[in-house]
Order: structure tokens, then sequence, then C-alpha cells
């Protein structure tokens, strides 16, 4: 059966050529022939038992004569495609035909010289084999005779070592050529000890023990003198220790030589900057210490010991030692650097001692990696955290004396008008002063610190260090100092001036309000504090600023308030009410008081606001008084002629009371002018009735009193937030004056608006 045959060319084509190759000859994908049935028809063209004959006459029987002809073309195209194909093959492999007919040529060339090599290598081995087989039958009688005679050449050199042993211990005593000698001797003693009680090994013995004591000698000096290098040292302590020396008694006097070397270092001076300090310290003592850890180290503990001394377990008492050692130094070394570091008071630059013990503490790592178990460098970090805390306290004492200062500087610039202008300037200048502690204390936490990556530094010395110690212990400061402004007379606040105590009391208004919040928070920022542990509230903090800032404006209203009464009690105490002229005009003290309580007033305002008033009426200046101009002064008056006069007045008055609402005098004022201005004047007012309640009046002194109370009255009224308290407390006023007159005629109260309006 014929198959199309396509005209393709390029790879396709050379890979069908390829595969109708491996299939004339049976091979598979992989290169190997296929296992396949022989085929037993004689008409399968590809098969072996092909028969032509057979093949074409099933075709003429079978096929037409058009099928006939196809199938001649048919195969007339195979013939020639396998032709081209062949051709094609052979083309491509040309060079690759030529080159494996050479090496067939080559191999069949190379092979016959390889056949002579090994005709000739057998030979040659036949002929040892043939030898060796003679020298074995030779030698086999005298095997056993020349293996003694060895093993007797052997002993007499080991003879002949231990006889010329002194003579070469001798010869490298002289030459220094220690370790040599070690050996030698070594090698040796096990021997003499072994047959010591022979007279002649005896002497040798002890030749070598001579010997090899005053080479101990000298390696004993080499090793206190320490002038050799570290390779000689180490050699030299080595040595030593299998010369069995005691391996404690080197290691304490390897540290008491390096302990007398430091010693010879001249401590710094402590007038010196502490950079300085800091920086000759380590270049001289760490440095030098660090030098003696590490050759410590490679002669006891880093160097492998073997044989007998490695099961002495030298090391670990060797690292003991040396830790002793390194702490007695370390504790002597820090107490120098805590004195020098407590001399530091001033807290101008903090940079330079950030920067030092920045220095001190990273040098001091170098002593972590070579001792990794010591506590010297958790006793330096604890020196830096000491210093640290220590700082803060510092800037706290300084923010306080800063603080005081400032008031100082205020109190002696004190003047109504600049009030605000002070408050301001002390407010800005606190402030800008506790950045810039802040900012110095910062420097304790940069990143370039090595210390500041601590847990402390990151945690506690945040948290509890700047934001309480210092932060929160300086707004506790200001309240309290500001509070104790307060103290009763004789005391330190008896003689605060007034404007100060109302500045002060609006500072600690304003901290509550805003500046309290605005610090903690930008400690909070600025240092990263995380409340882990307990902190101060804000709120508490707040709490305590608006508690003295109410008690000093309390303060400042019984302070202003008792300036007044104190002019109002010399005013009445000093006259003689009964026998006093007819009143004129109104008395110069009521001007004064009303003079001192406008400028209150301004001053007041100067730092608070207005706050709330009830309505006033329209005639509050003009108003009289019940006590003349009601019909309850006629019946009091009139019924003082009477012999009951008295008791019906006092019942009539005391009902008044029972109905009126009651003034608490010394109540906790608002913060606001109005409140403030009410609390003075119900202080100034108090006093005057009460100094009132202690005189006696005659007929003009009652008159007096109710000019003065109606001057009082027109002026007043506009400085509280209720008129009708004044009206209340000037009534009861004239009320108390005309119960202790001896002949009560009220003046007509248009005579009374006369004079004060002429007054």
């Amino acid at each position: 059966m014929c198959t199309a045959v396509s005209e393709d060319s390029g790879p396709g084509r050379r890979h069908r050529v390829h595969g109708m190759l491996k299939l004339y000859y049976g091979l598979n994908e992989e290169g190997k022939a296929e296992e396949q049935p022989e085929s037993l028809d004689p008409c399968d063209i590809n098969g072996p038992h092909f028969d032509p004959e057979l093949f074409l006459n099933k075709l003429r029987r079978e096929c037409s004569l058009a099928e006939l002809m196809d199938q001649e073309t048919c195969m007339v195209k195979q013939i020639r495609s396998l032709d081209s194909d062949m051709q094609t093959l052979v083309y491509e492999n040309y060079n690759k035909f030529i080159s494996a007919t050479d090496t067939i040529r080559k191999m069949k060339n190379d092979f016959k010289k390889m056949e002579d090599e090994m005709d000739c290598l057998s030979a040659n081995m036949a002929a040892i084999t043939e030898f060796s087989a003679r020298i074995s039958g030779t030698l086999q009688d005298q095997h056993a005779q020349i293996t003694k005679l060895s093993g007797v050449h052997t002993l007499l050199r080991k003879l002949q070592f231990l006889f010329e042993l002194p003579a070469r211990l001798n010869k490298c005593l002289e030459l220094q050529a220690y370790a040599q000698a070690v050996r030698s001797h070594r090698r040796a003693r096990c021997v003499l000890q072994q047959y010591s009680h022979l007279p002649s090994f005896k002497g040798i013995q002890d030749d070598c023990h001579a010997i090899m004591d005053k080479l101990a000698q000298e390696l004993r000096q080499k090793f206190r003198d320490g002038g050799s290098s570290a390779k000689d040292l180490s050699e030299c302590v080595e040595l030593l220790l299998q010369l069995d020396e005691p391996a404690e008694e080197l290691c304490d006097k390897f540290l008491s030589h390096a302990q007398s070397r430091l010693d010879t270092i001249p401590s710094p001076t402590s007038n010196t900057d502490i950079l300085e300090f800091i920086d000759r310290g380590c270049n001289e003592f760490v440095s030098s210490l660090c030098l003696v850890i590490t050759s410590y180290q490679e002669l006891f503990i880093n160097h492998a010991q073997k044989g007998e001394l490695a099961s002495k377990n030298i090391p670990q008492m060797a690292n003991g030692k040396l830790n002793a050692f390194v702490d007695d130094l370390a504790a002597r070394y820090f107490s120098l650097v805590e004195r020098r570091i407590q001399e530091e008071k001033g807290v101008a630059d903090n940079s330079l001692l950030v920067r030092a013990l920045d220095r001190f503490h990273r040098r001091l790592q170098a002593v972590t990696k070579l001792l990794p178990g010591s506590a010297v460098p958790n006793q330096g970090t604890e020196i830096v955290i000491r210093a640290a805390t220590e700082r803060v306290k510092q800037y706290l004492s300084a923010l306080q004396s800063f603080y005081m200062d400032s008031l100082t500087d205020v109190r002696q610039a004190l003047a109504t008008p600049r009030l605000p202008e002070l408050l301001s300037s002390l407010s800005a200048s606190i402030l800008n002063q506790i950045k810039s502690v802040l900012a110095s204390v910062h420097l304790f936490t940069a990143k370039d610190i090595t210390f500041s990556n601590k847990p402390y530094f990151k945690g506690e010395f945040c948290s509890q260090g700047v934001r309480e110690s210092l932060v929160v212990s300086f707004i506790k400061f200001v309240c309290q100092s500001s509070r104790q402004f307060c103290e009763s007379a004789g005391d330190k606040g008896g003689s605060t001036p007034p404007a100060l105590l109302l500045l002060l009391s609006r500072l600690c208004l304003d901290y509550e309000t805003s500046t309290i919040s605005y610090i903690l928070t930008l400690t909070d920022e600025q240092f990263l504090v995380q409340h882990h542990s307990p902190v101060t509230p804000v709120t508490t903090l707040c709490a305590e600023a608006r508690e003295a800032a109410q008690k000093l404006l309390n303060h400042y209203v019984k302070v202003q308030g008792l300036i007044i009464s104190q002019m109002l009690r010399k005013s009445v105490e000093t006259r003689d009410w009964v026998n006093t002229i007819e009143p004129r005009n109104v008395r110069a003290v009521m001007k004064r008081v009303v003079e001192d309580t406008t400028s209150i007033d301004v001053q007041v305002g100067l730092l608070y606001e207005e706050g709330v008033r009830k309505a006033h009426s329209s005639d509050s200046s003009k108003r009289t008084f019940s006590v003349y101009s009601s019909s309850r002064q006629q019946a009091r008056y009139a019924a003082s002629y009477t012999p009951s006069a008295p008791m019906d007045t006092n019942l009539l008055s005391n009902i008044h009371k029972l109905f009126s609402e009651r003034i608490d005098i010394f109540s906790s004022v608002e913060f606001n002018k109005v409140s403030v201005m009410t609390g003075i004047i119900k202080i100034s007012l108090k006093t005057f009735l009460e100094c009132v309640r202690l005189r006696t009046f005659g007929r003009y002194g009652l008159q007096q009193i109710q000019v003065d109370c109606h001057y009082l009255q027109m002026y007043l009224w506009r400085f509280v937030s209720d008129e009708n308290l004044v009206h209340f407390m000037l009534d009861e006023i004239v009320g108390s004056s005309a119960h202790r007159c001896l002949d009560p005629a009220p003046m007509e109260q248009s005579v009374i608006e006369v004079i004060c309006e002429r007054g």
C-alpha cells in the first residue's frame, strides 16, 4: 500500500528522513532496536519474506488498470524520494564518515602497540615474583635473628638517648631552646622514674632534675619580666605548666604583675572637662585592661591544653580569677568616674556629658566581647542610668530656680497696666525653658547614642524619669509654690503683692485649661512615652492647678477686701460719732474706698473676663434705703420714742433678716471679674457693718453714716453681680447705726443726694 510523499523541505523534511532511516534499521526514538514480531506475509513490501512475483500477481488479480498505473506512479515517487534522502544523508554526514574511518585506522595501530606493552609487563611481573620467592626462601632461616638484633639496636639507641640526656638538656639551656628541652625530658621522665632504683639511672635522673629546675627558674623570671612578646609568654606558660608548675600560682603572678602595671597609670585630673576625663580613662585604663584580658585569655583560657594538662580544667579556674580581677579593678575605676560625674553641676551644655557617657558606655562594650559573663558592662550601664537620673534632678532644680527668679522679676516689675504683658512673658519664658530642658534631656535618647537602645532609656527613663520626675514634678512645684503665697500674714505669703496673687491665679488657670495638656503631649511625643508603668493623669494635674488658681484668687479677694476693710475700720474707730458736727460732705475715706475699688476692678479686668450680672434697675444709683425711706423706717423710729422701742425695733429687724437671703462673706469666687469684685465688696461692707455695731452714734453721726452709705451705693452697685446685695448690706449698716444712735433723726433724702452729688 503506497503512502503520499510530501514535498516539504527544511527541518521537518530532515526529521522525516531520519525517521525513515530508523524505521528501515528497526530503531526506536532512543536509538535501540525495536523488538517487533517478524511479518511472514510475502506480499508485505517492508517485510523480510517479501516475494515480488506473488506481490505482482496479487496486484494484477485485484487491481484495475488505472489502479495499477497509480500504484506504479506512487512507487516511482517513493524510490526517487528515498534516493534523494539517502544522498542528502550521505552529504550531511560526509565529514563524520571520514573522521570515523580515520579513527578506526588509528585504533588498529594503537591497540597493536598496547598489546606489545602488556606482553612486556606480564613478563616483568613474572620475573619479580620469581625473584621475591628466591629471597624469601634464602632469609627464612635468619628472620628471627634479624628481628632480635633490630630490637637490641632500638634499645641501645634509647639507652644512648638517656645517657646523653643531661648534656642535651644543658645544650638546650645554653641555646634557650626551652621547648626542645622540655620535650626531651618528658620523653625520658617515665623511664627514669621506672628504673630510678638503679644507680646509673638514678644519677641521670638527678642531673636532669637539677637542669630542669634551673630551666624552670629561668622561665619564671622570663614570665615575671613580661617584656617578651605574647607568643613567647604563651610558650613560657605552656612550658611551666608542663613542668608541673601550679596553674593557680601562674594566674596569680600574671594578674599581680598586670595590676602593678595598671596602678602606674596616672588618674585623670578632675579639673579637666568631663569628656576629656572619660577619654583619658578609656584610652589609658580601659584599653590597658582589655589588653590584659586578651593576653590572659590567650595564655590560660583559649590556649589548647594537651595530655595531662587537659584533665586539670585550667580554663575554668583561670576564668574565675580573671572575672574577680576585672571586677575589682572596674569597681575602683567606676568609683573615680562617678565622683567626677557628680561634680558636673552645670546644666548649660548637656551634650558634653551625654557624649562622655556614650563614649564611656561604648568602650565598655569591648569588655563585653572579651568577657561575655562579666558584670562590668552592666555596672557601667547603671552608672550611666544614675548619671541621667541625677541630670534630670538637676534640670528640675534649674527649672524651679528659673521659675522663682522669674517671679522675683515679675514682682519687681508689677504695674497694673502691664499685668497682661507680664503674664504672657512669664508663661512664655517658662514654656520655652521647659522646651529647652526637654531638648537637652532628649540627648540621652538620641539614636546615635549607644546606651539609648537599653530598655531603661526606652521605657522607664522616658515615663518615670522625664515625664514624672521632671515635667510633672515641675508642674506640681508651680502649683505648690503658688499656694504658699496664700499663707496668712506673718508667713511667707503675708507680704505678697495682691497683683502677684492675681497674676499667679491666672497663670495656674491657664495651666489648667491648656498649658499642662500641651506640655505633657509634647513630652509624650518627643520621648515616645509608653505608659507601661503608672503615671500621673493629665486630669489630676489640671485639678491641682485649678485648686491652686482657686486658692490664689480667694486669697486675692481676701487681701484686697482686708485692705479696704482696714481703711473703713480706722475711719470708724478714730471718729467721735456722738459729738460730731452736722455732715456737709462725704468723708474722704469713702472716696478712697470707691477709688481703690475702681482700681481693683480695672486690675482684675485685665486678666479675667467680665462675668454674668443680674439685670440692673434703671435707678440703681439713686435707690434709697428702707431704713429711712419705707414704712418700716417710720414704724421703727416712731416706736423709738416709747419705752418698748428697743424691743420692737430689734424684733422688726430680726424678722426682716429671716426673710432675707443669707450672704456668705468668705465663699469661693468664680474665675471672672464680677465674682471677684463681689467678694471684695462683701468683705469690705461686712467689716464696715461690724465696726458700726461697736460704736455709739449721735444724731449727726447717724446722718454722716447715711451720707457715706448713699455715696457708696452710688458707685459700688455697678461692680457686683447682684446690686441687691449692696443695697441689703448698706441697709444693714444704716439700720445698725440707727439702733445705736442716742438721737435717731435721719437726714432728708434730698439733702443726702445733694451732698453726695456735690462730693
